[in-house]
């Protein structure tokens, strides 16, 4: 059963009571006691795992109506809805993993400072859904990595992240991946940015060895270790030639 959450967002509900317990308990995710908040969580995620539609549905509902919400509240509910998606991600249909990746991804990039907290329950949906939903993850992603202009932080750890888990997936997107990054590393003046480059560079290259690997269960058994050779090569003359001249190397 489909029940309005208003506007054209919806609840995948079952048309029981339990539909509004969901809701009341994902209203009082942010109780002011640490206990609480725990049990109210788990009480989700263990609803979530046998009604996956309606909880993640209800979180995504909920956040978006709710665009004032306290940051502390959306992490909670985030981090509840990374936990029911890593426990049913087989059950999760493409067109809510749609609207969630949506979500997730405007979550993590509401703001151009680093937050850490909201960013990282925000990543951690986009990675989760990775592992099944790849495609939809970085079809998002890449309309927030675009040459020319440095990334949020949370984008590029995110790639980093869902690289190493579903490198059959990801490998594939890596070429084009990699042609936009290499421009970006000379715009990175920040300890940060270096750093999370560096980061998604040694993850890349790990994503890139577990597939050639484990060859014979690839999708893509022409995928060879020199096809990212000379572009991962040009990275890391950026970060030896250029960044650690400067000793900054806590890059890496």
């Amino acid at each position: 059963m489909i029940m309005p959450g208003g506007d054209s967002l919806s609840v995948h509900g079952t048309g029981g009571a339990i539909d509004a317990m969901v809701t009341a308990l994902v209203d009082a995710a942010y109780d002011k006691k640490p206990e609480v908040r725990n049990i109210i969580s788990s009480s989700l995620v263990d609803i979530g795992k046998q009604k996956p539609g309606m909880v993640l549905s209800s979180c995504h509902v909920y956040l978006k109506k709710h665009s004032k919400l306290q940051k502390d509240h959306r992490v909670v509910i985030l981090q509840t809805m990374e936990k029911v998606i890593h426990e049913t991600l087989s059950a999760i249909k493409s067109g809510l993993a749609a609207e969630l990746v949506q979500l997730a991804a405007e979550e993590m990039t509401a703001t151009k400072e680093v937050d850490p907290q909201w960013q990282t329950a925000a990543s951690g949906v986009l990675v989760a859904l990775g592992k099944k939903y790849c495609n939809e993850v970085m079809e998002e992603i890449l309309k927030r990595f675009q040459p020319g202009t440095l990334p949020h932080f949370f984008t590029v750890q995110t790639m980093a992240n869902l690289s190493t888990g579903n490198p059959f997936s990801f490998v594939p997107f890596l070429t084009a991946v990699l042609g936009t990054m290499l421009p970006m590393l000379g715009l990175a003046k920040h300890d940060n940015m270096k750093w999370v480059f560096s980061y998604a560079l040694a993850r890349f290259c790990e994503s890139i060895l577990h597939y050639v690997a484990n060859i014979e269960d690839a999708p893509d058994q022409s995928v060879r270790k020199e096809l990212y050779s000379s572009q991962i090569f040009s990275a890391y003359e950026i970060v030896y030639n250029m960044w650690l001249q400067s000793k900054e190397a806590k890059v890496l």
